[in-house]
């Protein structure tokens, strides 16, 4: 019988599943619809958003070796995406 001990939801599983469903649809309608003017670079901008949700993954699984307790994992998980923004919105 599978248990659910180590299925924990985490903030940058949530991340990495918005990144997922991002490029399904940028796949499937192109990026048009989302704003980009350039429209023949939807597949590469997809491809891209992939990228990004393997990433997210990849640091997701890292970290929850680091820090075992789902507590903490959320702690540094939600302090991790907000550094994330805001680099972005100074870059930006």
């Amino acid at each position: 019988m599978p248990t659910t001990k180590n299925f924990r939801l985490t903030p940058l599983n949530i991340v990495s599943a918005l990144f997922l469903l991002t490029a399904v649809y940028i796949f499937i309608y192109g990026a048009g619809l989302i704003g980009m003017q350039v429209h023949y670079l939807g597949s590469a901008i997809g491809w891209i958003f992939l990228l990004f949700a393997f990433v997210v993954s990849f640091l997701d699984i890292m970290l929850r070796n680091f820090f075992p307790q789902t507590k903490k994992l959320w702690i540094v998980e939600l302090s991790f995406i907000t550094l994330t923004l805001i680099i972005f919105l100074l870059v930006k």
